[in-house]
C-alpha cells in the first residue's frame, strides 16, 4: 500500500503529531498555492466583494448581448454577388454585361465582327489581370495596342499565325488567346484548356463559319447581311425576332448568344479606348 508523500518537514511533522493537532493547511495535488485566511469567518457580503476584486479571478470582460437575428431577418443583411469577368457593355435594361473568360474549364468563343470590338475585348481582358495573346496575320494592326496596354508591363503579346507557344495558364495567371486569322483560321497549336479561353475572330459568316459556330460555347455577332443570318439561324437556332435586327445593328452593338440565351449588348468605349482605337466601327 502506497503512502502520500510528506508535505511537512520531519521536525514540524513530529511536533504536530505530539501536540495532537491537525495542521491548518495540507498541500494537495490540486492546490493552487493560495494560502487561505485563517481566522474569524467573514460575512457573506464581504466574501462576495473580496471575490470580485481578487486578482485570482481575472478581470471582468464586457457584458453585451449577442448579435442574433431570426431566420426571417436574414434576407435584410444579404449581399448580392454578380458575375466576374470582362464588362463588355450594357444590355437593353442598362445593366452591365459581363463576359467570364477566366474559367476552370475550357471555353471557346467565336466573334463575328470587326477589329475594333475585338481589340476592346483584348484591352478589357488585360485590365482584369489576364495575359492576352494575339495570333494574327496582320500584326501591324495589333502592335500599337500591345505597346500601349499594361502601362509598360508586357500583358499583350502578338504572335504570327501558327507560332503561339504554350502559355502555361493557371488560376493565378489566366490566359485569353485571340485568334485573328482571317475567314478560314487554321487549326491552332494552342487550344482552350482550364484558365485559358480562346476567342476566334471571323470578319463575316462564310461557308466555313458553321463549323466554328457549332463548336463554340459563346458566339458574338455584329452587323451581318441578311444572307448570313440564314446560316446563323440554321446553326445556332437564334429566334427570328433577334435575327431581323442583325442587318441593322449599330457599330458598337453585338448579339451574344448561346444555345439557350441571347442578349444584345452595347459597347461604349472609354476615353482611353477612344484615344487608342478610335470610335466604334464594324468594318476595318
Amino acid at each position: 500500500m502506497s503512502h502520500p508523500a510528506q508535505t511537512m518537514p520531519p521536525g514540524q511533522q513530529g511536533r504536530a503529531a505530539a501536540s495532537g493537532r491537525t495542521p491548518a493547511h495540507v498541500a494537495s495535488p490540486t492546490d493552487t498555492g493560495m494560502i487561505p485566511i485563517i481566522g474569524q469567518p467573514q460575512p457573506p457580503e464581504q466574501q462576495q466583494q473580496r471575490r470580485i476584486f481578487s486578482p485570482g479571478f481575472g478581470l471582468r470582460g464586457p457584458r453585451r448581448n449577442r448579435h442574433v437575428v431570426t431566420a426571417d431577418e436574414l434576407a435584410a443583411i444579404d449581399m448580392p454577388i454578380g458575375d466576374d469577368g470582362v464588362i463588355i457593355g450594357t444590355d437593353p435594361e442598362s445593366q452591365p454585361a459581363v463576359l467570364g473568360l477566366s474559367r476552370p474549364t475550357a471555353f471557346d468563343v467565336v466573334f463575328v465582327g470587326g477589329l475594333w470590338l475585338a481589340q476592346v475585348l483584348a484591352l478589357r481582358a488585360a485590365a482584369t489581370g489576364a495575359r492576352v495573346g494575339v495570333e494574327t496575320g496582320r500584326p501591324q494592326a495589333w502592335q500599337q495596342l500591345a505597346q500601349a496596354a499594361g502601362g509598360g508591363q508586357q500583358c499583350v503579346t502578338v504572335y504570327p499565325v501558327g507560332r503561339v507557344p504554350a502559355q502555361g495558364p493557371s488560376v493565378s495567371s489566366p490566359v485569353v488567346l485571340i485568334r485573328d486569322c482571317g475567314v478560314r483560321p487554321p487549326r491552332g497549336r494552342v487550344t482552350s484548356v482550364p484558365w485559358q479561353a480562346v476567342v476566334t475572330v471571323l470578319p463575316f459568316v462564310s461557308e466555313h463559319a458553321p463549323r466554328w459556330l457549332a463548336q463554340a460555347h459563346l458566339v458574338g455577332i455584329q452587323r451581318i447581311s441578311p444572307q448570313e443570318t440564314d446560316v446563323v439561324r440554321d446553326t445556332l437556332g437564334v429566334p427570328d425576332e433577334h435575327l431581323q435586327h442583325l442587318p441593322t445593328l449599330h457599330d458598337g452593338v453585338a448579339l451574344w448568344c448561346t444555345r439557350k440565351h441571347h442578349k444584345f449588348v452595347m459597347t461604349a468605349p472609354t476615353d482611353a479606348e477612344t484615344g487608342l482605337l478610335g470610335v466604334a466601327r464594324r468594318m476595318d
